[in-house]
This record gives C-alpha cells, structure tokens and sequence, in this order.
C-alpha cells in the first residue's frame, strides 16, 4: 500500500454546507505537468483532505492527459472517469485513448485521474492479499445453508481492517468529496465548464457533480447510469435489482447455449442444470492452477461476473470456458482466482460504498435481504451474497457494520436543477446496472436525457456505433439525441470463439489470460 500522501497546511475550520460554501475557499490546485511516455503528461494535484477544512490536510491526485494535437481547434478538455468504484481513472485514459473516436481527441485535451482512495491517489487497503486470497479460496460456489452467520464475521473482519489500514483517509473517500475534486480540477485546467463521460461508477461521480454544481455543467454523458437516489440512500432497493440483473444475464445466455449448442459446447442440452452441478463439483473438488492455487465454484461465479458484460460477443467465449472447466482444464479463464489486481480494486470498491451508501443497521432485516437475493438469483447469487467482500451489490454485510464516518457521502437531491441537457444512456440488458436505472436517473434530473441501446453486455459507448456516435456528437457538438433515441445495433455472438478481439469488445479474459477489472472500452474505430 502506498503512504497517504497527506500535508499539513493550515488550522482553519469550515463546514461546507452548499456547493456556493465551496467557491474560493479551498485553493485551486496547481498542475506541473512532465512528459510520461506515449505522449501523455502526468502531475500531481494537492487537495484537501477534508473539505470542511479546506486549508488544512490536502491528499495527493495522480492525473494524466493527452493534448489535442492542434490546439487552436480544441474545444477544451474532456474528463474520462471510469467505473468502479476502485478503477484508476489514469490507466483508464492511457489504456483507452488510441481507440476513442477522432472527433473526441482531435476536439479535446482528454484527461483523467484516480479518485482519492484509488490506485496512485492514496490508494485504500483493508485486506492485504494473503488475507484476501485465503478469503477467496475458502469461499464456494454453492454455500451451505449456515453460511450466514460466517459471512457476516468475515464482513466485520474485513471493516475492521480498513479501518486499522486505512483509517485516516476512509471517512474523506465519498462522491461529495470527489465531485469537489472534479470541481477543483476543472479550474485547475482553465475550463469554465465540465465536459465528461463516465461509465458504470463514474456516471454516478457525474451524476453528484452536476447536482452540486449544475451551472458548471457543458456536457455530461452518464454510460451504465446509476439509480441515484437507490444508491445513496435506499442501497437495498439498489442491491436486489444488480442481483436479478446479474443472473437474468446469466440466464440469458445459458438458454442461448440450450438453443445453439452446436456453438456453445456446454451442458448437453441442459446448460442450467450442467451449471448448476458444475459449481458443486468444483466446491467438492477444486482444480489446481498453474500457479498452485485452487479455483472452485466460487472461482467461476467470480469470473463469469465480469466476463457476461462484455455482452452476446463473449457467449461461445463463455461456452467453451464452461466446457473446459467442466472437464478440469485449468487454462479456461473462468478458473482463474482472484489475484491481487483484483484486491487493488476490490477493496477500495467496498470501502467507498460503504461510505456512500446508508444501510440500515438492523441485522434481522440484513439476513432477511441477503437470503432473499440468494434466493432470487440462483445461478450466481448464492455464492455473491456469502462470500467474502468483494463487488458492489454484495457489500450489505459490510456496509451494514461499517463504523467509520460517513462526512463525504452525497444524498441528494440529484435534480441538478439549471443544468446544462445531461446525456444518460441505458443498456437493456446491463448485468451490472440494470437498465431501469438509467430510467430512473433521466427522470430525476431536470434536464436529463435517455439514450436506450437494445442489448446484452455493460455501457453502450464502444460496444454500439450508434450509440458512440450520439455520445461523440453530444460531447463535441452539444447535439442532444431526439427523445426516445434507441440504438440496435447489437452484436450478435460469432460462430465460433474468436481469437482475436472483434469489434465492440476486448474479450481481455480471452486474450491477456486475466484482466481482473474490464474496464476498457470496445473497439469501433
């Protein structure tokens, strides 16, 4: 873990109590910017801490940028935030940028940064990665019926290392305070106003800025919305939806394998079952790695998480990974454990929901919302909401024992009333964030608006033309898409596994062997 990088510049106390406190108060950072291969600059910005005293602590920003390469035609800068939480916004624009549309770099400076708490900005650490591997390998696929009350110790051993590891910078890691740091940014950058896209998390970090500061907002594209409102301050109502979304998808693709197995290879004509029993074979009998580990039940759920939002594309992927661990194959990518990538974004990822998010301490009500997910997502629910603290809408047992403060949370309202139009767009078939959300979102703004792309898979910008092309034409041209706008333009899945990325994915699983967070974009240009 890197020391937090934290600086004592003043005594000064102040309470923000509205976006208006904010201006002026705390000092605009100033960026020197040094050459860091491939033509990005990086450098380093000083914020505070704690923005209820703006003059005191300050936590250390990495962030990076990529100049347009004529700059008398750049329309400005354009923020690139990705999802999360817990991805770091600085690999997300280096890894990302050769495949962004010409319009997008020719038009603007595109710039990015990790969030406090993430990658080279004080990065969180609870678990360290014994403790997180020992967590994962003992987890299953298919848990016991008393794997409760276990789940819930190993929730408060896990807040109870954040707080030992992380404890000075953890109450200051919510998306108030990150919105502030955009704002600080923004200024930092010469801009008067925000140009952004964010995906999955990063569409809520948008979606709290422009509530904060809704005359600061040019354009705004929200890909993979959250529902806001849920989110911060209804989180069960929030969980339940990622848990039908997450095996509705699941689903949907194992009936896909049922109606093509000639393409699919798995189940034999019964996918679901096959699945099923593969998860309890593994439990009763894991595979050994080629580095020596043990990938069970629990190893596939965690895999096939991630890898079914890359959406139809990946599916015969998908099948021959099954069929291979099927037959104890350890070079399938779904027999990959958690490696400690995965725990670099993992913890963070807990931490800062916790801290966003206000769950209900009733432990009654958490056993009865945490067995009733398992139950109502058979396929990849159970193993989710017993096992230890990992991704998003398994963090009721965490979030529900957390003790830290909650000083930097957002709870609205998300109206961003006198905003500039915001772009939102849904993908039907998201498993991470449901598209009903994204629905939601629009009609919570006041000057939101719905772009619907028809699909499988997470985020439209990258993986749709149509929806890409809205996204560019917005972001560089303020051209808002018609109301009702939907994008159809899915693909559909190859015949056979491909070796090569075909466009509108990565297929990173397939191809790097293990990319523990999927979080680039596709590739349509």
């Amino acid at each position: 873990m890197a020391a937090l990088a934290v600086t004592w510049t003043g005594a000064q106390v102040w309470a923000a109590q509205s976006p208006a406190d904010a201006e002026g108060s705390a000092p605009v950072p100033t960026l020197t910017w040094t050459d860091c291969q491939g033509g990005f600059q990086c450098a380093n910005a000083q914020v505070p801490l704690d923005y209820r005293d703006p003059q005191g602590k300050t936590i250390t920003l990495a962030v990076i940028r990529k100049q347009a390469a004529d700059q008398s035609q750049r329309k400005g800068t354009l923020f690139m935030q990705p999802g999360g939480p817990g991805n770091s916004g600085v690999d997300f624009v280096r890894n990302n940028y050769a495949d962004l549309p010409a319009a997008m770099r020719d038009g603007f400076d595109v710039f990015g940064y990790d969030v406090r708490g993430v990658g080279r900005s004080s990065q969180v650490q609870c678990w360290d990665d014994p403790t997180y591997t020992q967590a994962v390998t003992n987890a299953k696929g298919v848990p016991g019926p008393d794997a409760y009350e276990p789940a819930v110790k190993q929730a408060a051993d896990f807040d109870q290392a954040c707080q030992a590891n992380s404890g000075e910078v953890l109450p200051y890691v919510g998306t108030a305070y990150v919105a502030r740091d955009i704002d600080l940014l923004r200024q930092a950058l010469g801009e008067d106003q925000l140009t952004y896209y964010g995906r999955s998390f990063g569409s809520y970090i948008g979606t709290v800025y422009a509530a904060m500061f809704p005359d600061r907002v040019r354009a705004l594209a929200l890909d993979g919305a959250y529902d806001p409102e849920h989110y911060t301050n209804q989180p069960y109502a929030y969980d339940r939806p990622q848990y039908l979304a997450l095996d509705g998808a699941m689903g949907r693709f194992l009936d896909w394998c049922k109606a093509d197995q000639a393409t699919c290879g798995f189940g034999d004509g019964d996918p679901r079952g096959a699945f099923q029993k593969l998860k309890a074979d593994l439990d009763a009998n894991p595979v050994t790695t080629a580095s020596g580990g043990k990938a069970n039940g629990y190893t596939l759920v965690y895999r096939l998480m991630f890898n079914i939002n890359e959406g139809k594309v990946i599916w015969p992927s998908l099948g021959e990974a099954l069929h291979k661990a099927q037959a104890r194959d350890n070079t399938s990518f779904l027999l990959r454990p958690p490696s400690p990538a995965s725990f670099d974004f993992l913890n963070p990822n807990v931490a800062v929901e916790c801290v966003d998010k206000d769950y209900p301490t009733d432990r009654a009500r958490l056993k009865r919302e945490v067995t009733t997910n398992a139950r109502l997502a058979p396929l990849l629910g159970p193993a989710m909401a017993y096992g230890p603290p990992t991704y998003d809408h398994q963090h009721a047992t965490a979030c529900v024992q957390w003790t830290g403060e909650h000083v930097s949370r957002y709870d609205g309202s998300f109206r961003a009333k006198g905003s500039a139009p915001i772009l939102v767009l849904g993908t039907t078939g998201d498993p991470d964030t449901p598209y009903k959300d994204a629905v939601a979102l629009s009609r919570q703004l006041d000057n939101g608006r719905l772009l619907t792309f028809k699909a499988e898979g997470h985020t439209a910008f990258g993986r749709s033309a149509c929806a890409t092309d809205a996204v560019v034409n917005y972001l560089v041209d303020l051209k808002v898409p018609a109301r009702g706008t939907t994008c159809a333009d899915e693909t559909q899945p190859p015949s056979k596994t491909p070796t090569t990325a075909p466009s509108g994915t990565t297929l990173g699983e397939l191809l790097n062997g293990v990319n523990d967070r999927l979080d680039k974009l596709g590739r349509l240009r």
